[in-house]
């Protein structure tokens, strides 16, 4: 019995659907320093090819030149060298403000102790608990605790030491693997793009190269919008409570919300809930309140952006980020969209071709 076009056209979704999956699932993390590497290829291909012809010269009648591949990799190592340079010099700020935290921590310390015990305090008598019940747990659980440090912890960490060395290991292997991958792939530009132009499946590239070019764009423009906000309205709320470390502190916080694990609220909610505590009620209420306004910045301006550059509505985008969450963790957030942009390209390629067939 021959299926109806409603049929065909959900067979074919389910198909594509768990094409995609399974590509994502297992294919993907064979193939991604490869993949990385063509992508930064293409990014460095305009600077290299550029200065590939201003460096050539004519020599008894030939022209020689430097390689593209070699110009592209003196710029990747020049590029990894700022990168590490920025690294290093945010870590020297970070060890003199730590170090200047530490030099304050028995204060804090001693300012917590007393914080603890009113809020030891306020429990009792909340609970009608006899003065000094809800201390003497406590200091009953950390002792018990403490006793037991060294048996549980030097085995963990004993334990989880070696997969620690082998994933350094690793960790290095993909990094040169980038590097190499990324010069051959610069090199070797125009061939792979013949190969992939004639090749049968030529429409499958265009369609996927395509995606991951408008995904790939449109999250790093969200992302960057989305920092400099966190991070501008960061600073300004740290500035209203006359932290001296707001500039520092506004960017941290940025960088944090840019994390899907951990957001602006991971430093923000605690924060808050000490300055209560403190009885420092306004400040409290500003820095909560800076919370809500990073994560409903974030909410509204990811869907709208991301959805708009994509071509999928603001719900769209929020339910494929939400559902490449929860199938493939941290770095779902890319790959929902992305999966759902190549879900519906492929099932209209495929659909129109089917009712093109059908037609004749």
């Amino acid at each position: 019995m021959a299926l109806s076009r409603k049929q065909k056209k959900a067979f074919l979704t389910a198909v594509v659907t768990a094409g995609v999956y399974l590509s994502f699932r297992y294919l993907l993390p064979l193939i991604f320093p490869f993949l990385a590497a063509y992508l930064m290829a293409l990014l460095l291909q305009p600077s290299a090819a550029f200065l590939e012809k201003r460096l050539r010269i004519s020599f008894r009648g030939r022209m020689i030149g430097v390689p593209i591949g070699m110009i592209g990799g003196v710029e990747l190592i020049l590029l990894s060298i700022f990168l590490v340079g920025l690294l290093v010099a945010g870590g020297r700020r970070f060890t003199e403000e730590l170090e200047h935290f530490l030099e304050e921590l028995p204060g804090r310390m001693e300012e917590l102790s007393l914080l603890g015990q009113q809020f030891e305090q306020s429990i009792e008598r909340v609970l009608h608990l006899p003065a000094g019940k809800i201390g003497q747990l406590f200091r009953g659980t950390g002792l018990q605790g403490g006793g037991q440090v060294k048996e549980i912890l030097l085995p963990q960490l004993l334990q989880k030491s070696v997969p620690a060395a082998a994933g350094i290991v690793r960790a290095v292997i993909v990094v040169v693997l980038f590097f190499i991958a990324s010069i051959l792939s610069l090199q070797e530009m125009d061939e792979l793009r013949r190969r992939r132009f004639d090749s049968m499946f030529h429409r499958e590239f265009f369609l996927l190269g395509r995606r991951l070019a408008v995904t790939g764009s449109a999250w790093l423009k969200t992302q960057s919008v989305i920092f400099l906000m966190t991070s501008a309205f960061s600073m300004a709320g740290l500035l209203l409570i006359g932290n001296p470390y707001y500039i520092l502190g506004g960017i941290g916080i940025g960088v944090l919300d840019a994390l899907p694990i951990f957001g602006a609220g991971t430093a923000l909610v605690p924060w808050s809930l000490f300055l209560l505590f403190k009885r420092e009620w306004g400040h409290a209420l500003i820095l909560f309140g800076l919370y809500l306004l990073c994560y409903f910045l974030r909410e509204f301006t990811e869907a709208h952006l991301m959805g708009k550059k994509m071509g999928l509505s603001p719900l769209e985008t929020l339910a494929a980020i939400y559902v490449g969450l929860q199938l493939f963790g941290l770095f779902g957030f890319l790959l929902g969209p992305i999966g759902l942009l190549i879900i519906k390209d492929f099932v209209e390629e495929y659909g129109e071709a089917d009712e093109g067939a059908a037609a004749h």
